[in-house]
């Protein structure tokens, strides 16, 4: 495969592995237990420019190209919790992008530069009860009063949200525009009105904290507006794609990992007088598991590439083509890990079902792809229409 890695690419590569494997890994089982990993863990993030790599230097980053993300979604699943990956790349890919974008100098300065930091833990909030793949239901609402925007309603399912100190919030300004009428806001956690409701239990990602949060006349002043007013779904349609690209390899990674130490349980578990990687149905479904992985990650990069050039190099948004083809692959990467998580589970058997292996927090955790950032059935939804059927 085309490989678009340079030397400095490998040396971060190797940093990050090192990160995973040395320092989060050994300490995964606890932070599953606990439901939350220490907020040091974005600290050292940040020293090592983990969170900042693709980020210019102007905005607190190191200024490596979007391949520097790729590089950093497919290591850190090498800690083996999708919940302590998910919290940093919210971090990194997710609530901060869209202020590297729009923000002004004193944004920049307030929040990007040390969120990169990992001084300033972030979330994105846009996801409510009743507004989740149809983002152009959301009801949070900013009203204008004098200097400053009055916020109330609710959201859930918000990565970081318990912990953090700000969040990049999505409301409507112009509700009788729908999706025409939304603005993003920066909204500090410690303002007068916001508070945050339970920590919901999931079925994976244990380590990762995710909250309903509550807007209750919570006033923003004018200047934490992110952006143009009533541009923000315009802003949030191409946020999406850098993060369906970095959630799609970093699910891909923790599929080719579930792959390797999969096929190294076959060769020392024996049934019936032989390593049951030795039987032939297996092999050839492990073959049919590695071709359907390749193809998704050729797609994936080629995604990729086409986002570094035309939003990362030249700094314009994504054209139709690229929107077209990401949400390809987010469908296609989703299958294709669930077939492989769910495979490697049968081919554990009965100690597959345990947590005694691997494989069944990598199962439960992998889930979450299929419905994260756009539900598969949504993806599809779009794609009719960008296809013109």
């Amino acid at each position: 495969m085309w490989q678009p890695y340079t030397e400095e690419h490998d040396h971060f590569r190797a940093m990050v592995r090192a990160f995973a494997e040395k320092e989060l890994a050994p300490h995964v089982d606890e932070w599953e237990e606990a439901g939350c990993f220490p907020n040091e863990v974005f600290k050292r993030a940040g020293e090592l420019g983990i969170i900042g790599a693709h980020y210019s230097v102007e905005h607190g980053g190191s200024g490596g190209d979007y391949w520097y993300s790729v590089v950093k979604a497919e290591e850190l699943p090498r800690c083996r919790a999708a919940g302590v990956t998910m919290g940093l790349l919210v971090q990194s890919d997710i609530a901060t992008p869209v202020i590297d974008d729009l923000g002004t100098r004193e944004q920049i300065d307030e929040f990007l530069v040390p969120a990169l930091a990992g001084e300033r833990v972030a979330a994105l909030a846009i996801t409510e009860p009743g507004a989740g793949s149809d983002v152009a239901a959301i009801r949070t609402v900013a009203r204008r009063d004098g200097d400053d925007y009055v916020l109330s309603g609710q959201k859930t399912f918000i990565t970081n949200g318990s912990r953090a100190s700000f969040v990049t919030l999505l409301a409507k300004t112009s509700p009788e525009r729908g999706a025409h009428g939304c603005t993003f806001f920066l909204v500090p956690t410690d303002l007068r009105g916001f508070s945050v409701g339970r920590k919901l239990e999931k079925v994976g990602n244990w380590s990762s904290d995710t909250a309903e949060l509550f807007l209750e006349d919570v006033r923003v002043p004018k200047r934490y507006l992110l952006g143009e007013p009533d541009q923000g779904f315009m802003y949030l349609m191409q946020s999406f794609q850098s993060e369906r690209l970095i959630g799609g390899a970093s699910a891909l990674a923790g599929a080719h990992i579930a792959l390797g130490y999969s096929v190294d349980y076959g060769r020392e578990r024996v049934a019936f007088g032989k390593p049951i990687i030795k039987r032939e149905i297996w092999q050839h479904r492990f073959v049919d598991l590695y071709i359907k992985y390749e193809a998704a990650k050729a797609l994936l990069y080629q995604c990729a590439d086409r986002y570094n050039e035309e939003h990362h190099v030249k700094k314009g948004p994504v054209s139709f083509e690229t929107v077209k083809l990401v949400s390809m692959a987010k469908v296609l990467v989703g299958d294709v890990v669930s077939e492989v998580m769910d495979q490697c589970l049968q081919f554990h058997g009965g100690w597959g079902y345990t947590e005694d292996y691997p494989i069944a927090r990598a199962w439960r955790d992998a889930r979450l792809f299929r419905i994260g950032a756009g539900t598969s059935e949504t993806m599809k939804y779009y794609l009719a229409r960008l296809m013109g059927l």
